[in-house]
Formats: structure tokens, sequence, C-alpha cells
């Protein structure tokens, strides 16, 4: 399959400017932007799909450029957005800027990477009312979808004004650094074309811009795809850890994971059909799970942090948790039903505070039915007792209630 086609079969294309995109993707080599703005210090897995784009157009020839909205994340983007973001100081901005480029670069090793504050904080009121914003009929900028969702409940003249804006990020790469196509979600359509409409005004009619969307990703059950119980699936291992990155995917839904097999990976056509064959014959071998989500965690975090993150899982479902390091008992357990105590705690008295048991009758009741593990190992005596000394690395002592329900001491 040529570029164009690969896109299409794993369901990345939603809209295009122009028919000759397909020609310009296949055999040219075009110098293209997507764009990010610093809401947050890190991308969460809702962004990763347009970085994902991004590498396969780059492994195809094209160069990518990457922007990040050190200036445009003072702003806030109203596309689709039910009300209006809370704005970001400039000192928030860039500090967000900074750790998203890093995750960017992570994924897009020789993209070129640029904040747009660079260019937008030297631009003055004069200057954009005459020069940009001339070229805007405030009609035409009302009938954008994204804007016309706002209209009803609100939106200010700060927010209206983020298209002229992303508009002129586009005029400003096609200048100075040749670009010729912005991608991103389908959500940016009217920001992609009123960009392209700013530079055939500026320099020619005739100029060749195109620009490409792809699906927002949403869950077959209807669910919001990237949010957990504990919220976003980020991209730093610090606010989502490698282990709960890996388990995100290898949970997902049989009816969703072979268009993330195609939206997320690079297996090629063949290998997504072997795992689809999987999946129908032998759904509880979980084939296509376990590939997605070592593919995406290695992609995301390397292969040494999937390693670290598969033999967490194995402990998990085996119980042997007293063969992992400290780092993996920290990757595992952070999200646990967890106490810390500074002496020896009774077993009896830990079980009732982490929740595993009503009361200290059902307590011991477990201990003496052998239903409860002390780090990988039953323990029946219900005058046990747990302190640092017998802690893994005198610092966990990790509780298992059956073969699923886990809760972790701290020892101070």
């Amino acid at each position: 399959m040529n570029l164009y086609e690969d896109l299409k079969w794993r369901g990345l294309l939603y809209q295009q400017t122009d028919d000759d995109i397909e020609n310009q993707l296949n055999n040219e080599k075009l110098v293209f932007y997507l764009g990010a703005d610093p809401t947050a210090d890190s991308l969460h897995i809702g962004h990763l799909l347009a970085y994902l784009v991004a590498k396969r157009l780059e492994d195809h020839g094209h160069k990518p450029i990457l922007v990040i909205g050190g200036g445009t994340g003072l702003i806030g983007d109203p596309s689709f957005k039910s009300q209006e973001r809370k704005l970001l100081s400039i000192e928030e901005s860039l500090k967000n800027a900074e750790g998203i480029a890093k995750q960017a670069k992570h994924i897009l090793p020789e993209a070129t990477v640029v904040n747009n504050y660079d260019w937008l904080s030297s631009l003055n009121a004069i200057e954009f009312l005459r020069d940009i914003g001339k070229h805007f009929n405030v009609a035409y900028m009302m009938s954008k979808d994204s804007v016309k969702s706002r209209i009803e409940n609100g939106i200010s003249f700060t927010e209206f004004s983020y298209q002229i804006i992303q508009a002129w990020d586009f005029e400003h790469l096609f200048r100075n650094y040749n670009c010729t196509l912005q991608i991103g979600g389908q959500d940016q359509w009217g920001n992609i074309t009123a960009g392209m409409e700013l530079i055939r005004k500026i320099h020619s009619i005739e100029a060749k811009v195109y620009g490409l969307t792809f699906p927002l990703v949403t869950k077959a059950d209807g669910t919001k795809f990237g949010k957990t119980e504990s919220g976003a699936v980020w991209l730093d291992k610090n606010k989502t850890s490698v282990y709960d990155f890996y388990q995100y995917w290898i949970n997902t839904a049989d009816q969703d994971v072979i268009i993330r097999l195609k939206q997320f990976t690079f297996l090629s056509k063949s290998e997504i059909e072997a795992l689809e064959k999987s999946l129908n014959e032998e759904p509880e071998k979980r084939l296509a799970q376990k590939t997605l989500a070592e593919e995406i965690t290695k992609l995301v975090h390397g292969e040494k942090e999937l390693n670290k993150a598969i033999r967490v899982t194995e402990a998990l479902f085996s119980g042997a948790v007293k063969d992992l390091d400290l780092e993996e008992i920290e990757m595992g357990f952070s999200n646990l039903e967890s106490i810390e105590v500074t002496e020896a705690i009774p077993l009896v008295d830990c079980l009732v505070e982490l929740n595993l048991a009503s009361s200290k009758r059902q307590a011991r009741e477990l201990i003496s039915s052998n239903a409860i593990s002390v780090n990988g190992e039953k323990e029946s005596d219900t005058y046990f007792e747990l302190n640092k000394d017998k802690a893994l690395h005198q610092r966990y002592t990790i509780i298992r209630k059956g073969k699923k329900k886990y809760a972790c001491i701290k020892h101070k």
C-alpha cells in the first residue's frame, strides 16, 4: 500500500482540502506541521494519535514541524468546547510547552520543534488588526462549526480571535519553512482552512497549501477515550505510571482493539489481520490486546520500561511480588489502597484499615482460611504482625486477598 491507502485503511483520513493531496503524500516530499497547545505539562493519549500520524508521514519522507502553542495556549481554542478554557499565565504556558516539546521529540526525534510564542509575542495590536485581521470576514468566521456551537452560550473576543492567530501560524511556517500542509484532528478543520485562506490572500491565490484531518478517537461503548476513574492517561510516567499506561491498553475492549491496532501501532496489514483472526477464534488469549499494549508502551516509554510493566503484571497475576525491585513495586502499587505505619501492626488490624475486611472477626476468618497472602506468601497466623524488617526493601508490605484484591502498607 502507498501512504494514502495506508492512512485510509487505518481509518486515519477524515477530511482533506484537495483531491491532489493523495498525489502529494505519495509522490512528493512535503514540509507539514501539527500543533498542540500547552494546557498541561504533558501530552495524554488523546494527543498521541496526531503524533503517530505525523510519524507515518515522516517515515515516508515528509518533514514534520511540531508547533508548541506557547502563544495560542494563552488564548485557548474554542473549537467544540462548551465553555471558555481557564487562561494560563505566560510562565505556566512556557513551562508546559517545555514538557510537551520533550515528549514530542521522543516520538519524532528528527522533527523541527518551534514555539509560536516566539513570533506571536512580538505582534502588536495595530499590526494584528491591519496586516492580519483585515483578511478575515466576521460573518464567515461565525459560520465555522467550531465557533457556531459557542455563539448561543457566549464566546469572548479572545477565543473568537483564536482561528486568526492559528491561521497566522500556518502563514508564518509557509513563509519561513516552506510548510504547505497542516494536519490535525477533525475539530481543527476550521482553523486549518482559515490558515490556507490567509496564505492565499497574503501570497497568491495559486499558493499550493493543503489540510488533512483525522477522526477524533472514540470508544465503541460511547465512553470517552483516554479516561480512567483516576483521570486522563498521560504520557508522563510521573502522572500515569508505565504499569497503569500498559494496563489501559491491555484492557481495551474486543470491539475496539483492532481499530486501535490500526491507529496506534505500526504493525502491517497482514500482522493486524492475523491478530484479528486470533481475536475471533481465541478471544480468551487476548493476543490482540497484549500486542497493542506492548507496541504502544514500547513506543512511548521504551523497551526497558515495557519489560518492567510486564514483570509487574505477571507478578500481580501470580502473586510473586517479592521478586519485584523497588521501582517496580512503586510502579505497580502506587494507586492501591494503602496505609502508612511507623511501627509494627497486627495483620488483623491492617486488613480492617485497608478495607480488606469489614471487622476484626472477618479478618481472622480470612487469615485462618488461607485467603490472605503477605508479600507473596500465604499467612494463616491470626496473631501475625507486620513490621519494617520483614517488608520488601524495608519499605513496602503487599497484602493480597484472594486472587485479585491487593493493598499496600508503607513503612516509614
